[in-house]
């Protein structure tokens, strides 16, 4: 739930570079996350235990030399350390009696008690310039650990054109916050049943954490519909993985709930002790029950009385919530197929709806390799007028662009910062701009899933500006841009500006991957994209859903 709060402090400080200071389980939480630079690990329960370990942690963020801690943490000990290890500036909420410890010290107030746990660690920015509202978390896997979990499924009969139902029935916190296993197995079954019937083939997988084993078994047992009982036998990527892979999740107020969120999958979460006003899960596509009782939420971890909360919620009510779900989820489909190309008249804004995704080195600007300065920057003939073209006719445009001198050191995050302004400058000059910029650092050994043809770039984008992907067009001029149009599902364009271009797009035709068009340079490539647009749109086939409101500007993402 602090994640969104990680994003908002990479865009208030775009060229810093920023540490997380956690735990063992969160710091696999945070592994491939654009907004974070490197994890350090908090082991509390070893080297950093009591007061010798806490003074070696202090003695280790001192020789690293921060000019700034932000302490989401509420407890005593997170200032402690840091006021030990001497960091100029130490930024909090001012609770547990710590407040003396911070240079900054936030006042909480009493409104807080209510407030959900994402805009808590929001709002405790404000004051640093953040001014966003309560953001839908996100997290990021690598394409080698989804293959992975999916050639694990694959063995155990989960194929890819399954739809799999996720359960995790349990709860490391306690009982009190577990919903009744039978119900569970029952709701499940019930679901299952449903799709059987519309011809598809359904697959149950448990998640759960270590000795919550027996639990999972006692489920899948009740069960006709084929299960795989994954609990207490994943890692946290794993389980991410997992989770990720479901087409709904039902679950109770867990991580995982929080997991299933962050990644789109449809959740239906049963609450019960805990107050769903705080930690409810964020973002569409979700969506609780519960039963409003008296003494709920008393946030305790075993029931006292009859888990009233509990075992009031029914079978019906949580397969009901679940239909609603996937009711919702009918209305999204793949990309249209492709009509022939047909001239017509088109209004101003055909291009409403549509998002072109550019590549820079080779399409945008001359590709040198690598762009070291500002003034080495120079923008390809024609470029600036294809952008402002685009624009009028309604286009979203993003840059996204794999930027790996940064990882090997040729130029900083704030050189590239300067060489994006004098781009954006030049583009604006001739009445065109961009909506965002998303660059990765990571060097093509890191496996990150940034990275070119990898798709969390886009993926941020789609997220952040309220993007439909299946509307979109790449535009590139290399394999990795065809590559990553083909994984989003958008249309193609290979332009020859780049030194490569033609070996790549004699790779790719030798393949038969070849792109949807091949355009000698960017100006072309827009008209062609103004001219398929209008055609598909003319012939009815082009379909364009905006999925909530984005707000204009520029984003760099690390």
């Amino acid at each position: 739930m602090c994640e969104p709060a990680f994003c908002e402090v990479r865009r208030l400080f775009p060229a810093a570079e920023i540490t997380v200071l956690v735990k063992p389980t969160i710091a696999e939480l945070l592994a491939h996350h654009p907004a974070v630079d490197h994890r350090l690990v908090y082991e509390d329960r070893r080297q950093h235990a009591g007061l010798a370990g806490k003074w070696a942690l202090a003695e280790e963020l001192r020789r690293r030399r921060f000019d700034l801690a932000i302490l989401f943490q509420n407890a005593f000990e997170a200032a402690l350390i840091s006021f030990l290890a001497g960091i100029p500036r130490r930024y909090g909420y001012a609770t547990d009696g710590r407040g003396w410890l911070l240079t900054d010290p936030i006042e909480r107030g009493e409104r807080t008690i209510c407030k959900h746990q994402v805009q808590y660690y929001l709002d405790l920015l404000r004051p640093l310039g953040a001014q966003g509202t309560t953001a839908s978390p996100r997290l990021f896997l690598s394409e080698p650990e989804e293959r992975h979990m999916a050639a694990r499924l694959a063995e155990r009969g989960v194929g890819a054109g399954d739809f799999v139902i996720g359960l995790n029935p349990g709860s490391t916190y306690g009982g009190a916050k577990r919903w009744l296993p039978d119900r569970f197995a029952e709701t499940a079954e019930r679901l299952a049943g449903d799709q059987t019937q519309c011809g598809r083939s359904v697959r149950v997988v448990i998640v759960g954490a270590k000795g919550e084993e027996t639990l999972g078994q006692s489920i899948a047992e009740r069960l006709h519909v084929p299960a795989v009982v994954l609990s207490g036998q994943t890692t946290v990527r794993e389980l991410m993985a997992v989770t990720k892979r479901c087409d709904l999740f039902l679950t109770n107020d867990t991580g995982p709930m929080h997991i299933a969120a962050a990644f789109g999958v449809p959740v239906v979460a049963v609450f019960g002790p805990t107050d769903h006003r705080t930690t409810s899960p964020v973002g569409g596509g979700h969506t609780i029950v519960r039963q409003p009782v008296d003494c709920a939420p008393c946030l305790l971890r075993e029931c006292p009385i009859d888990h009233r909360c509990m075992t009031r919620v029914t079978v019906d009510e949580v397969y009901a919530a679940a239909g609603e779900l996937l009711e919702k989820q009918k209305t999204e489909g793949g990309r249209p197929a492709t009509p022939s190309p047909a001239a017509s008249s088109r209004p101003p804004s055909v291009l409403q709806g549509v998002t072109v995704f550019l590549d820079r080195d080779g399409t945008v600007n001359r590709d040198t390799s690598y762009i070291k300065r500002p003034e080495e920057l120079e923008v390809l003939p024609g470029v600036v007028d294809a952008v402002a073209r685009l624009k009028r006719a309604g286009a979203r445009i993003v840059l996204v662009t794999n930027q790996s001198g940064v990882a090997r050191g040729f130029f900083s995050v704030e050189t590239l910062k300067s060489i994006h302004a004098k781009l954006l400058a030049l583009l604006e000059a001739g009445g065109g701009t961009l909506d965002a910029m998303y660059f990765c650092p990571h060097h093509p050994d890191d496996g990150c899933s940034c990275r070119k043809p990898g798709t969390a770039m886009v993926e941020r984008a789609a997220a952040d500006l309220g993007l439909d992907l299946s509307a979109s067009y790449v535009v590139g001029d290399q394999t990795r841009d065809i590559e990553l149009g083909r994984r989003i599902g958008a249309r193609t364009v290979l332009v020859t500006t780049g030194p490569t271009s033609q070996e790549a797009l004699a790779a790719l035709e030798a393949e038969g991957r070849g792109p949807d068009h091949v355009a000698p340079d960017l100006a072309e490539a827009a008209a062609w994209i103004l001219d398929d647009v209008s055609s598909r749109t003319t012939a009815g086939t082009l379909c364009v859903a905006s999925r909530g409101r984005a707000e204009s500007g520029q984003g760099l993402m690390p």
